[in-house]
């Protein structure tokens, strides 16, 4: 078993503060050996049973790009339209998404049929399928920054749209898209926080005792 010291140790926190959610691309295309490796590295991921139930789909055709730019389209201006005064101003100043610029998109799919794993550990908790698919997204996000490479979640978007435009078996549960691709910059604070949308919170305010 190998050991990893300090020095490692303060890497991997380092590693953690620079992940961070990017949404400003540069459009240079990255190398397919690169992506190769950064699949390999995520399937390296966690997953109930053993099941590796996440599914990638990589969105290339520009048609259906487009048609998930609507889509993303649509439901922003619908989460914007829901606020109100200031908080309407600020959430319209924010950029969520770097689909137009970015050169890798990726769709994440739970595939809850799966027989790999063989069902063990999803009969009292199913949802672990999903948490599997997460956990796969987190590996691939660490693995990414570490090569130099941004990755933004896109989450304001019509799961049931998504499914249709890239025609996926309809057992399989939209996790969320992402975009990938060499960022413009770096930046260790998160981007909701320099535009004093949200501060990030102090671990002791989430562990509880009982």
């Amino acid at each position: 078993m190998p050991e990893f010291d300090p020095e490692f140790r303060a890497r991997l926190i380092e590693l953690l503060t620079w992940r961070r959610d990017v949404r400003r691309f540069r459009r240079d295309p990255l190398p397919e050996t690169l992506v190769a490796e950064l699949f390999e590295i995520t399937a390296l991921a966690p997953s109930v049973g053993l099941s590796q139930p996440w599914r990638f789909v990589m969105v290339e055709d520009p048609a259906r790009r487009a048609a998930i730019i609507a889509n993303f389209e649509r439901a922003n201006e619908a989460a914007l339209n829901a606020r109100e005064g200031e908080d309407a101003r600020r959430y319209a100043r924010l950029k969520l998404a770097g689909l137009g610029e970015a050169p890798l998109h990726l769709a994440v799919f739970a595939d809850r049929a799966t027989a790999q794993g063989r069902g063990l550990g999803r009969l009292t908790m199913p949802q672990t399928i999903e948490y599997s698919a997460v956990l796969a997204i987190h590996t691939l996000w660490l693995a990414a920054r570490a090569h130099g490479v941004g990755l933004g979640w896109v989450s304001i978007l019509e799961p049931t749209g998504i499914a249709a435009i890239l025609e996926v078996p309809a057992e399989w549960s939209f996790i969320g898209y992402l975009c990938l691709g060499y960022p413009e910059a770096a930046d260790d604070i998160p981007a909701l926080e320099r535009e004093g949308w949200e501060h990030r919170q102090a671990w002791a305010s989430f562990v509880i005792k009982r």
